[in-house]
């Protein structure tokens, strides 16, 4: 698994719709897998899981992304998964690696 971990500023809504946008269009096996929103005492969160094949794996990995408001300040945690290709230890992590490196690059242009 890779991790991303940053602070962000601007508006909450308009990141997470760059994120979206980014992932979905920086792949043509990219897909939306699952949403969730979350909103109460001045905090939002919201939760995004897209999915891609990996052809340096042979498989799907997964990006976890949550977005997280709560005043000012805005936290995005993105965790990778699914790209090992053995039973016992991960190998070949290429694949979660060029995942977490696409949401990099989106981030970057904020």
């Amino acid at each position: 698994m890779a991790i991303i971990e940053r602070s962000l500023s601007g508006d909450f809504d308009h990141i997470l719709q760059k994120i979206e946008t980014g992932i979905l269009n920086g792949s043509a096996s990219a897909s939306l897998e699952n949403e969730s929103n979350f909103y109460g005492n001045g905090a939002r969160c919201s939760v995004r899981v897209f999915e891609r094949y990996s052809a340096m794996g042979g498989n799907r990995v997964s990006l976890s992304v949550t977005l997280f408001q709560c005043g000012s300040e805005t936290r995005i945690s993105a965790i990778t998964s699914g790209g090992s290709q053995a039973l016992l230890f991960k190998i070949n992590t290429l694949g979660e690696e060029a995942f977490l490196q696409k949401l990099e690059e989106i981030l970057d242009t904020l």
